[in-house]
């Protein structure tokens, strides 16, 4: 049965690492690329439920820094279904009004790949129901390390000097600058561990753990996600008599 939620206490920002898509294509002797593809169907299914139900924005870590390491086919049969999925699925952004942005190392993505991704991002630029947003190439320790160089640069341009230098400074030169930080991380297939994503932003973001492997992951999952959220108190550092008291 789905679980009721709230619709006055949504998380504004959604961030989920999709696990499990290898561990599912394993169980059903499949090789690794149709669990991935499989996993695709999930993507498609939690992006319209999030746009249907109101949430602002939506983050996927869909390509680690670490993933490239994984063997050469497995890599490029995952540039592959990305840039299937930004062909097959740009008219539902614009259907659904639903934005897309994409932080990490583009460059490193290829030209075939990063030429469909930007042309999605200008085709969508002027949606405004939801920010889909894809975290290719990405790892949260070279976002704060690339994030301190251009800080480093700017302090020997004579743009900003040592005593500027603010956690709300910091936060200007992160991918993330024109994001609210997420409320919510969902991860599934049974891991607990963030796996270098959001490092930063993630601070004050209630965790949600699941062993559902991504493939397997639905509406109904989705909603009890986010009722889960609602029962949290959330007291950035307050005690909950504070928070009565406001």
């Amino acid at each position: 049965m789905m679980k009721e939620i709230d619709p006055d206490k949504l998380p504004r920002h959604i961030a989920i690492i999709m696990d499990g898509n290898g561990r599912w294509a394993e169980r059903h002797a499949m090789g690794r690329v149709l669990g991935h593809r499989k996993g695709a169907e999930s993507v498609r299914v939690v992006v319209r439920t999030c746009r249907r139900i109101g949430i602002s924005c939506l983050t996927l870590y869909a390509f680690s820094m670490e993933n490239w390491l994984r063997p050469k086919a497995e890599v490029r049969a995952l540039l592959q279904l990305l840039k299937d999925y930004l062909v097959n699925e740009v008219q539902e952004m614009m259907d659904q009004d639903i934005r897309l942005t994409a932080i990490g190392n583009l460059d490193s993505l290829g030209a075939p790949v990063l030429m469909k991704l930007r042309e999605t991002i200008e085709r969508t630029a002027g949606n405004q129901g939801m920010v889909l947003n894809l975290a290719l190439s990405y790892g949260g320790r070279d976002e704060i390390a690339t994030a301190a160089g251009r800080m480093v640069s700017d302090s020997l341009a004579g743009k900003i000097k040592p005593a500027d230098v603010t956690k709300e400074l910091c936060q200007r030169y992160l991918y993330t600058s024109a994001l609210p930080d997420p409320d919510l991380l969902i991860r599934t297939g049974g891991e607990y561990r963030i796996s270098n994503f959001l490092l930063w932003q993630m601070a004050y973001t209630e965790f949600y753990f699941t062993d559902i492997l991504w493939p397997d992951f639905r509406e109904p999952d989705l909603m009890e996600a986010i009722a889960e959220y609602q029962q949290r108190e959330r007291r950035f550092g307050r005690t909950s008599e504070q928070l009565r008291r406001t």
